[in-house]
């Protein structure tokens, strides 16, 4: 960082961006150097009896081993000059833009060398001696040589930044230029969406989708001059950052407020909870969320297993049989039907309607009816296909106008199309109304994870004039979904349910933002190289980050609070220290979407328990089991709205994570009402 300035345009690499990529080729060019020398000193006395060209042998097999060797001397020294300084010291790598083009230089004369060995080997030009050792290296040397030649045209390709060549001359009014920038960054991400997409179906809803992503992009990289490679590093850096506030608050006492909201007893944590608000019905209906997602999600959770699951399920060649199901857009083997009917062990007859038609604004669902419980289930998938995240990124704030809801409600603009979607199937089919026909005292319930859980909440806002009853049990729901009244209003018949550090309950576009802007920060503020942070990320993947690290790794006569910096409400009483830079602070202030948007519903929010180490000696004497433990409070959608860099943000996502979560409080539960009553039993 900032981005590589070469051949007059930007690039999107920096120029501590060298060491890895030169130190492989420096290891395989050392390989090609041992490789020629020894067919050097094997074939060079034949060189002699050639009948035609013995002279143009010698002078490749020296020319090679001389370019070996400067370029290897080459890349010694771009690694050395770009493992020079931290992230933000740009001017102790200055070196290195020139030192890339005179490597780029020296890469013509060995593309004439190696011309000149596909000529000796492929062709009849040069006749010398057959030796099979030193005909086979030259012919792999030129081949990989080709092929190098090609990956680094393609690389370039590859880190080219198409808005690096653009020139926009406007006089000096920098917000028409700002402007003008914009609109042409948000056209060229357009473009690469339609190319790297295009088997996507071209509609009003995917250049919609398009084209409110592209700006969303461009809106969030703008004027950052961030690489992706500084990305990575940012969230590396946010780790250790973010443990060392952590660690910051445990010294402080900060958290033992909001730990002692937290409870083990589940009794304790739903006392003065509507009976419907329980985790027994809440692991009930995750079933059915689970199950939304077919047969990709019995071969997720049983991968050796899972085809012999579905093969009692499926119905084979069901195009030409009478299906008691309304079933659409599955295969002619009904294999997510199968996957249907098994996670959620609903017979054939309960399930009233199917459709698996997924295309953007348009998600998989599911009507059952539950007798379990007495109530018509409708399930929404959540997101599994490419389709699916670009509904989930189309999160620009959209007016969300229904009978109940505060005036100005905001809402998720992708999932308001998809609850339409929904709710217009519904009522195109009168599903529900045939449903509670044939079942009249049976209540209405909606259920979905992630992506399903956010659609299913606007849809019981939409269906709940005239289905006032609804309740909805929402599992990892979007941190983008509602404006703040709306999900409060939500909060009598919603129940959303999060474990841990599960980061789509954090993600929205302010979170995506602050998380952009204290990614900036953590570079500045980095004392290590680029190459460090990377080989220390790969430690802490392994073994965690160590202590010493959370002190050493910044500048310390960067750490400094910033006057104007907006802290999250965490650590509004803290003294965490912060960092202050001029560039951050600038886009701090640039916001793409005005409201921000929160999680709907009653939050329960499971937690691992951490035990002291007395506790763990206890557990370890008493002979107790020594898994996960859980504790569980009521959260705020307030408390969702930092994005965090944590081990377990995208497993404790995962739907079935969730279920062995929940699964667990529950036999904790059960095993703690077991022992009261052996020992009142013993009294």
């Amino acid at each position: 960082m900032p981005a590589l300035e070469l051949m007059g345009r930007k690039w999107l690499a920096g120029t501590d961006d060298m060491v890895f990529p030169s130190l492989v080729e420096l290891i395989v060019r050392f390989i090609w150097l041992i490789l020629v020398s020894v067919a050097l000193l094997r074939y060079y006395n034949f060189t002699f009896d050639c009948d035609e060209g013995g002279y143009l042998v010698r002078f490749y097999l020296i020319g090679v081993i001389v370019i070996i060797v400067a370029m290897m001397i080459m890349l010694t020294i771009i690694i050395n000059r770009s493992a020079q300084g931290a992230i933000w010291d740009t001017a102790r790598r200055a070196i290195v833009p020139r030192l890339i083009v005179i490597k780029i230089a020296m890469m013509f004369p060995e593309m004439l060398m190696n011309i000149l060995g596909t000529v000796w080997t492929f062709t009849h030009v040069i006749d010398c001696v057959d030796e099979h050792f030193t005909n086979t290296v030259v012919r792999f040397l030129v081949l990989f040589n080709w092929m190098l030649f090609a990956l680094t045209v393609f690389g370039l390709a590859l880190v080219l930044d198409p808005i690096g060549s653009i020139k926009i001359n406007d006089g000096n009014n920098e917000m028409t230029i700002d402007s003008l920038r914009h609109r042409k960054v948000t056209r060229i991400w357009v473009r690469r969406f339609r190319w790297f997409f295009c088997w996507i179906t071209r509609d009003e809803h995917s250049r919609e989708a398009f084209s409110q992503i592209a700006s969303l992009f461009s809106s969030l990289f703008r004027d950052t001059d961030m690489v992706p490679t500084d990305i990575i590093a940012g969230c590396i850096l946010l780790r250790v950052k973010q443990k060392r506030e952590s660690r910051e608050q445990r010294r402080l006492a900060l958290i033992a407020e909001q730990r002692y909201n937290c409870t083990s007893s589940v009794k304790e944590a739903f006392a003065g909870m509507p009976s419907w608000m329980n985790l027994e019905l809440a692991e009930h209906y995750l079933q059915f969320s689970m199950a939304a997602y077919g047969w990709p999600f019995v071969m997720y959770r049983y991968c050796l297993t899972g085809i012999f699951k579905l093969l009692s399920n499926v119905t084979c060649c069901s195009c030409f049989r009478a299906k008691p199901t309304v079933v659409r857009e599955d295969n002619c083997c009904l294999c997510n039907l199968a996957g249907v009917k098994y996670i959620s062990r609903t017979s054939t007859q309960d399930i009233l309607f199917v459709s698996f038609r997924n295309h953007i604004f348009q998600l998989p669902f599911f009507v059952v009816a539950d007798h379990k419980t007495k109530s018509i289930v409708i399930s929404i998938r959540g997101s599994i296909s490419m389709r699916d995240i670009f509904t989930d990124l189309t999160a620009v704030a959209d007016k969300f106008e229904v009978e109940g809801l505060p005036p100005d409600s905001m809402a998720h603009k992708g999932m308001i199309a998809s609850a339409n979607y929904v709710k217009k199937e519904l009522e195109d089919g009168g599903l529900l109304d045939k449903a509670f026909a044939a079942h009249p005292d049976y209540k209405l319930v909606l259920t979905g994870h992630s992506l399903g859980a956010g659609t299913s909440v606007l849809l019981a806002i939409l269906l709940k004039p005239k289905y006032p009853d609804v309740k909805v049990y929402a599992f990892a729901t979007p941190a983008g979904l509602l404006s703040r009244e709306a999900a409060r209003y939500t909060e009598s018949f919603v129940m959303t349910i999060g474990v841990g550090d599960d980061f789509v309950m954090r993600l929205s576009i302010e979170s995506a933002e602050d998380c952009r802007t204290n990614m900036l920060n953590v570079l500045q503020m980095c004392r290590l190289p680029k190459y460090r942070v990377y080989l220390n990320g790969f430690g802490y993947a392994l073994f965690g980050v160590p202590s010493r690290d959370l002190e050493s790794t910044w500048r310390a006569d960067r750490l400094r609070t910033p006057a104007n910096q907006r802290s999250s409400p965490l650590l509004s009483k803290s003294s965490i220290i912060e960092v202050v830079v001029p560039t951050a602070n600038d886009i701090a202030h640039r916001r793409f979407s005005k409201s921000r948007l929160f999680p709907a519903g009653k939050i329960l929010h499971i937690t691992y328990k951490k035990k002291s180490k007395e506790e763990k000696k206890a557990a370890k004497k008493s002979g107790e089991r020594s898994g996960e433990t859980f504790e569980m409070r009521w959260a705020h959608p307030e408390d969702f709205v930092e994005l965090r860099i944590m081990p377990r943000m995208l497993l404790d996502h995962l739907p079935d994570n969730i279920h062995k979560t929940i699964r667990t409080v529950l036999d904790e539960q059960i095993t703690e009402i077991t022992m009261d009553m052996n020992e009142i039993t013993i009294l």
